[in-house]
């Protein structure tokens, strides 16, 4: 994202020292100027259109963002975040509106309660950063504050708890019900419901925890039909000592072989289909609780006794081993359950004087004491590295700062959905700050994701973000003291402290940036040293969030922790349609490896044809490793995702939303290595998916009986349908650019396409030879059955010179004169239905006013071609991405997110927001 304000360096107006981490200085904005007045406004319109059926789900028109702000982030914030009814004058038309809500009830909030002394300055730095991108609060805030009439929940992950009664349990159905309500998700432990091997007091067997899951499963399930979120997001936990715990780990797997059995008697079992609700346990991840003994009976291959919950006697042994190898073939089958790691977790809590951590928030990065709840924000990485490759160390650390001190004055007046978990989260003041687009400033600083190299500057980032945290909020704690459970448990917070500090020997100082270590060395000093004089104002800080809508309203290329997806984005486009092009951190990353402006277009456009890296120009063996992907061609190993945890983690207060992708081909010995891996490597969760594992994806779920039959009997010989003798034709003329040609379309009796003949002006005998050929080749497709819709995905978007407007009222550019003959070709012979799948539509479909007439890109950017890219083009979400669910809103593919998706057209998630 490239602001239309100077960079921070050339903004400060006032120094902010080393030592100074205040949330009230100023640092990117200048005293009475509002920096709302200082972006360049623009009026647009916001659209989302179902990706299947053209249907438009959502539109207002008029709004008002920054020009600087894609398309898609409009849509996006302006569909989940802007308040009022729809079509009313009460409906905000503005993000300035919209932040300026937020913004002026934190502000008041932190000026009564003591936060601020200069609450003017405050405002206008938090302003800047939220409308240039650089940071974001989770959805809740964007939600709910500053709403009148209406709670005031700030928090997105909340972890709940439930004990041995039915009391409890029907307690646990309730609250999830109001937290799901909200549009949040919860975790919990269900440890503490005996086993279904103990007796009941009254007489009986006990039904077991597993038993219980159905019920709230179905509550779940129930919620999100009537809800606004496409799922509901739940995180259900049971400890590896729990007699149950091969019934809890099966469960999933077994309803996956009865879904897949169903589905080959003809039910509709596709995502969402009007059968899946006969399977159980789908609306929640399964993880399973595992200790340090535990996985050292795994290593020495010893006996693993589970014992009774309410006596603790030993009910059976198995072998540990064996258990561990059943959790890794019901993962291979299914995703789940995923792993956390007890000891490791609880090794790093800061208040286990008051209660151990049982249990996470839906994503497992929220990690800490039962009947709490966690608001998360997020920084946008990319927004704070220069142009020649360093990072601004103090606009990042004033970035923290202000982000933090807007956290700690939520978490105290925010609402929350029960007052156990208000008391919890008043009394602990649990923060989770962290970012997005990591993946984005490692390859655009020349750095592959699976190094050495992009480890160490990973760990320098996360150890000085939380490090500034810590400062901050030890100075907010000498000024409204700690937090209230601070004095029961200073020694573990002040020790856990000093593991962060310790941790920083390990980074490589030859690799990491110097400047951001020592910054990060700097801050970890002065937060213990102030946080032991003066207690710290948050029990923890930080964590690294999925940031699926947030990521994509902050218009990051990659979320969260998380490499990039693939090399090839969908770009929306102001006027309708979208259109595939290379990542814009691609032409950063070559000339960061020094290749020139020519070599570097010349690999651009191969990318932007083959969306593949391997076979492209100039591209040196060195450096395919800086542009390795989750997908595709040039993939990150798993283990390469589970060295990038590992380096980040001992920098964070909570724990790690993201899922290690395994290909299709991965076998159980391989998951079951990478838990022991992650373990070792001192992860405190780690989820994995393997490709294709599930039956509810888009390419597999839907096949009946016949239509297995039919894909494996022997495809009979091709057959050609010759034109008749006599036929009829269509002929129209074309200019794309400077040159001008003619296409003749002969017609079957009736009406479908069957040959065509293409001349182009001004062409020479080689040239006409091409086009000879190239025409005869679609001709014999056509009469061979070739669909005309597989010919129109694959030449449109093609991209070559001559290119640039023609001289059609309905197609007003093209990116080739393939792309515009094809598209011609859609628009004359596919029904709408098929051509709003395709993303082609005439002007006349897609007129949008007051939108530029010709606005082909809604974002500004070095890297923005000369020539204008074509409005339609092939919609290509997600690319590389099969397994991905499709957005029950809008239709569109949706794109990996931590351990959720996240839909890149309409924000919508299937997890946390």
């Amino acid at each position: 994202m490239t602001s239309a304000v100077p960079h921070s360096s050339t903004r400060q107006s006032g120094a902010v020292s080393s030592a100074d981490a205040r949330a009230d200085a100023r640092f990117f904005t200048r005293a009475g100027v509002d920096p709302a007045d200082e972006v360049d406004w623009q009026r647009r319109d916001a659209r989302i259109v179902h990706h299947g059926t053209g249907k438009v789900v959502f539109e207002q028109t008029g709004v008002e963002f920054p020009a600087f702000w894609s398309q898609n982030a409009t849509d996006i914030v302006t569909q989940k975040y802007f308040r009022g009814q729809l079509g009313s004058d009460r409906r905000e038309q503005s993000l300035r509106d919209v932040v300026a809500r937020i913004v002026d009830t934190i502000t008041a909030w932190g000026h009564t309660d003591g936060h601020l002394d200069d609450p003017e300055a405050f405002a206008a730095e938090l302003t800047f950063l939220l409308l240039h991108q650089r940071a974001s609060f989770n959805s809740p805030v964007w939600f709910n504050i500053g709403v009148p009439d209406k709670p005031q929940q700030a928090s997105a992950c909340f972890i709940l708890s439930v004990d041995d009664s039915i009391d409890s349990i029907l307690e646990w159905y309730r609250q999830e019900a109001l937290i799901f309500k909200g549009g949040s998700g919860a975790g919990v432990n269900l440890s503490h419901i005996r086993s279904s091997a103990e007796p009941l007091t009254g007489g009986g067997v006990a039904s077991g925890p597993v038993s219980f899951m159905r019920g709230a499963d179905a509550s779940a399930g129930t919620i999100r039909s009537g809800g606004k979120t496409r799922r509901a997001a739940k995180m259900v936990i049971l400890d590896v000592a729990h007699p149950d715990i091969e019934e809890f780990v099966e469960c999933k797997a077994i309803e996956e072989r009865k879904a897949r059995v169903l589905a080959e008697a003809g039910f509709d079992m596709s995502l969402d289909g009007a059968d899946t609700y006969s399977v159980q346990y789908q609306n929640a991840n399964n993880s399973v609780r595992v200790t340090d003994d535990f996985m050292r009976a795994v290593v020495d291959d010893t006996e693993w006794p589970l014992r009774a919950v309410v006596t603790g006697e030993v009910l059976r042994t198995v072998r540990a081993r064996d258990l561990l190898q059943r959790i890794a073939a019901a993962t291979w089958e299914c995703a789940d359950p995923g792993m956390q790691y007890d000891s490791t977790i609880n090794a790093w809590h800061t208040a286990p004087a008051t209660g151990r951590i049982n249990a996470s928030n839906p994503c497992s990065e929220y990690m800490h004491l039962d009947d709490s709840a966690c608001n998360l924000a997020s920084l946008n990485l990319l927004t704070f590295l220069r142009e020649d490759g360093t990072f601004d160390v103090a606009g990042f650390r004033h970035a923290v700062a202000v982000m933090l001190t807007a956290q700690e004055i939520l978490v105290g007046r925010a609402d929350y959905p029960t007052g156990k978990i208000g008391e919890t989260s008043r009394r602990f003041r649990q923060l989770g700050l962290g970012y997005a687009n990591l993946g984005a400033l490692l390859m655009a600083s020349g750095l592959p994701y699976d190094s050495d190299a992009g480890r160490a500057w990973a760990a320098a980032v996360t150890a000085l973000m939380t490090g500034v945290a810590y400062e901050v909020s030890a100075q907010l704690a000498q000024r409204l003291g700690p937090f209230d459970g601070f004095p029961e448990n200073r020694e573990p917070m002040l020790g856990v402290l000093a593991k962060h500090r310790g941790a920083l020997d390990d980074i490589d100082t030859d690799l990491a940036p110097p400047e951001v270590l020592s910054a990060a060395r700097e801050s970890w000093d002065r937060a213990i040293a102030d946080g032991t004089a003066h207690g710290v104002r948050n029990s923890q800080v930080s964590v690294l969030a999925p940031t699926g809508t947030i990521g994509l309203a902050m218009d990051c290329d990659t979320t969260g922790i998380e490499p990039d997806l693939a090399l090839v984005k969908t770009k929306k486009l102001v006027g309708g349609g979208s259109l595939s092009i290379v990542n814009r951190t691609v032409p950063r990353a070559l000339s960061r490896l020094g290749y020139d402006p020519a070599r570097v277009a010349d690999i651009v456009a191969y990318l932007d044809l083959h969306h593949t890296i391997d076979g492209a120009p100039h591209v040196r063996d060195e450096d395919r490793p800086v542009f390795a992907t989750s997908m595709g061609d040039n993939v990150i190993a798993p283990r390469g995702h589970v060295g990038m945890m590992a380096a980040v983690q001992p920098f964070l207060s909570g724990a790690i939303s993201k899922t290690v992708n395994l290909p299709e081909s991965a076998t159980v010995e391989d998951i079951s290595d990478l838990y022991v891996d992650a373990w070792r490597l001192g992860l405190k969760a780690l989820a994995v998916y393997r490709d294709n594992c599930k039956l509810g994806q888009p390419l597999s779920a839907t096949a009946r009986p016949a239509d297995r039959v039919a894909a494996t009997a022997p495809l009979p010989a091709p057959r050609r349908e010759r034109m008749p003798r006599t036929r009829r034709s269509r002929t129209f003329e074309f200019r794309v650019a400077d040159c001008k040609g003619f296409v003749t379309v002969g017609e079957y009796a009736d009406g479908r396409p069957g040959e065509m003949f293409l001349r182009v002006s001004k062409q020479g005998s080689t040239l006409a030879g091409i086009m000879d050929a190239f025409s005869m080749s679609v001709s014999y497709g056509l009469q061979y059955g070739v669909p005309l819709r597989t010919f129109v995905r694959a030449f449109t978007s093609t991209r070559f010179e001559p290119a640039g407007i023609t001289d059609d009222p309905d197609l007003r550019i093209a990116t080739s004169i393939l792309d515009y003959i094809f598209r011609r070709l859609a628009v004359d012979y596919l029904d709408p239905e098929e051509r709003t799948e395709l993303g082609i539509l005439t002007s006349e479909e897609r007129t949008v006013p007051d939108a530029p007439a010709l606005s082909a890109y809604t974002g500004t950017s070095a890297e923005t071609p000369a020539t204008p890219p074509a409005p339609g083009g092939l919609t290509a979400s997600s690319p590389g991405n099969p397994d991905a669910p499709y957005c029950m809103q809008c239709g569109v593919r949706m794109q990996r997110a931590g351990s959720c998706h996240a839909c890149p057209s309409c924000g919508s998630t299937s997890g946390c927001s």
